[in-house]
């Protein structure tokens, strides 16, 4: 908010450094929390260190050196415009605002920027965030919800960051799951399958169970049982066979039934407002990964252990590492076939190379560590630089009240299935607490409202830990929910509408004593370009999770208590009014970046 005040800072103290001769480390500036007045504050010690290490320190220690700098640059400074005063303690130099002045340019910077409030400066580098990815030949469920919002969430936030980002999916849709379906279907139901997407999807998936059922070993078969059984392996193994060697039908077959699972996948992201930019399919990077193969071998990056055993990476040892860390990686098997680790040194060549990506990020759930340890090691022995800013948004399993889910046996918990519950809730809410609300509206508030409960649900939990989804809490009005969150808009919506001044207001002076939830809602505004950057660097959707959770208590607790429209003079409405505003933006920027939308009215 004092960009420029603190620039000029930063030039003074530049220059009385140079004059000086002092070696002058990178000033690092941290806001200074309400005491009675708001500031920002920079410490010394790492320029008292540098000084000593270059033998400048005249003996003194570096908190005693970094003390005396921190009062000679306040000397300095003399009066600052904006600041309106400043002190020097234990090696820090504490500047501080006028209260009024800070509480009015939070605001306007706020209404000024809109939309835009929060965002970053370019940062000239190119994010790929790969997501929402599931199995074909399966139907998407809470698990693969997860994922989808984990990685949107991200993409939004690194985008508003300043980084140009591209949102990429990579489905999986071949391999023995995805046969599995195809010879069952084509054996049982061929021509049976339901006309509405999400019904066919979820057909998919229950056709995977009972085939997998068939497939399994019991005990306790019969010999019909079991032959029964072994003759179902052979004609799946017999298809798989047929797939690997470009069979014209088996081909069209598995296209045809790939793009019902795609269907299904397309319009649940566009419930979602996802708009993926790149589709990579695994069965596309298969070949070309083999070809990779054949160049880390000449490049004497991999062994070639053929035919008794797999290529193979012995990462350690090409790192020169003495202990085991990244183990040795197996990138093709002996016959030939390829790996995910194969196929994902292909996929990261084409986002490096087509994709000119600077930064890749892939949201997967945790089993995959090692994993994607090995690959991003692997690519930087290839010789791409981008291989340091490869990163694995990891994250735990989705697991219900009464257990564990599991796509084998049939046991999930279906996307489609909870979003239809959570809008039919809510609708029944609607009917009873605003039964004035015209049928016309219900249906869109009630998926917003279903919608953010989902969504925020998941991203206010840690991503490295497993969760366990309960519609119950992610529905509920108040605590840490979505829904609680969005009522704050809608609380901040009625005190402007019944104002009737809304689009009117001008910029208006805090020069009042402000109410302590007035300091605690500006405080939370301020923070949030920090949130948005430091979200971004760490690739943590939480940290906006939890600001918004922050941001929408403080208003909460400032609606029950401090009056708007009937403060005690025009100018002190005025500025509330501004700041009720102001905190509506706050409030929709930030669940934007969640991939929520609040709406007018509850």
């Amino acid at each position: 908010m004092f960009e420029r005040e603190q620039q000029v800072v930063e030039e003074k103290i530049k220059t009385y450094c140079s004059v000086n001769d002092i070696p002058l480390a990178e000033l690092k500036w941290m806001p200074i929390p309400f005491s009675g007045e708001w500031g920002i504050s920079t410490s010394f010690f790492a320029t008292a260190a540098a000084e000593a290490k270059a033998g400048k320190s005249k003996g003194l220690p570096v908190p005693a050196r970094a003390q005396e700098m921190a009062e000679a640059v306040l000397a300095a400074l003399g009066v600052q415009s904006g600041i309106s005063h400043g002190e020097a303690v234990k090696g820090y130099l504490n500047l501080y605002f006028s209260t009024a002045e800070y509480a009015r340019r939070v605001v306007d910077t706020v209404l000024t920027d809109g939309e835009k409030f929060g965002a970053g400066h370019p940062k000239n580098e190119r994010v790929m965030v790969e997501y929402a990815q599931p199995n074909t030949h399966h139907s998407f469920h809470i698990g693969h919800y997860r994922n989808t919002i984990l990685g949107e969430a991200l993409a939004r936030i690194v985008q508003f960051a300043g980084f140009e980002t591209i949102r990429a999916s990579y489905p999986g849709d071949l391999g023995l799951g995805v046969i599995t379906v195809l010879w069952a279907y084509n054996k049982f139901y061929r021509g049976q399958e339901p006309s509405d997407i999400h019904e066919r999807g979820q057909w998919l998936l229950k056709i995977y169970a009972e085939a997998t059922n068939l497939l399994s070993e019991k005990e306790n078969q019969t010999p019909e049982e079991k032959a029964q059984r072994e003759a179902y392996e052979a004609e799946r193994r017999e298809m798989y066979r047929k797939w690997d060697a470009g069979d014209p039908a088996v081909r069209q077959l598995w296209l045809e039934t790939r793009e019902w699972s795609m269907e299904e996948l397309r319009d649940i992201l566009a419930m979602m407002d996802v708009n993926i930019d790149v589709w990579f399919y695994e069965s596309e990077v298969d070949e070309p990964s083999k070809k990779i193969v054949d160049e880390l071998i000449a490049r004497g990056i991999a062994d070639d252990e053929r035919p008794s055993g797999p290529v193979i990476v012995k990462i350690d040892e090409k790192l020169g590492l003495t202990k085991e860390k990244y183990r040795v990686a197996v990138i093709l098997r002996s016959d030939g076939t390829s790996l995910y680790l194969t196929k994902d040194l292909a996929l990261a060549r084409d986002k490096f190379e087509k994709f000119q990506a600077d930064r890749s990020v892939y949201v997967v759930d945790n089993r995959q560590s090692l994993h994607f340890q090995q690959a991003f090691k692997i690519l930087e022995l290839w010789g791409f630089k981008q291989a340091e800013k490869c990163y694995h948004l990891a994250y735990g399993f989705v697991s219900l009240p009464e257990g564990a889910m599991s796509a084998r046996r049939g046991r999930v918990v279906l996307f489609k299935e909870v979003y239809d519950e959570a809008i039919q809730r809510v609708l029944t809410v609607i009917a009873e607490k605003n039964p004035c609300m015209p049928e016309s509206e219900r249906q869109g508030v009630a998926k917003k409202i279903g919608m953010g409960a989902l969504a925020y649900s998941m991203l206010s939990v840690d991503n490295n830990k497993d969760m366990v989804f309960d519609i119950n809490e992610a529905l509920s009005f108040d605590g840490r929910t979505g829904p609680y969150i969005q009522n704050a808009i809608v609380r901040a919506n009625s005190i402007l509408r019944k104002s009737k001044v809304e689009g009117q207001m001008s910029s208006s002076m805090f020069d009042y004593a402000l109410a302590t939830h007035e300091i605690e809602l500006i405080e939370q505004m301020s923070r949030f370009p920090g949130v948005v950057q430091q979200a971004a660097n760490e690739y943590r959707p939480l940290l906006v999770a939890t600001y918004v959770y922050d941001l929408a208590n403080a208003f909460h607790s400032f609606y029950h208590a401090v009056p708007v429209l009937q403060a005690e003079n025009e100018t002190i409405v005025a500025a509330r009014l501004r700041l009720v505003a102001a905190a509506r933006q706050a409030l929709t920027n930030a669940l934007r970046l969640l991939a929520i939308n609040a709406p007018e009215v509850m």
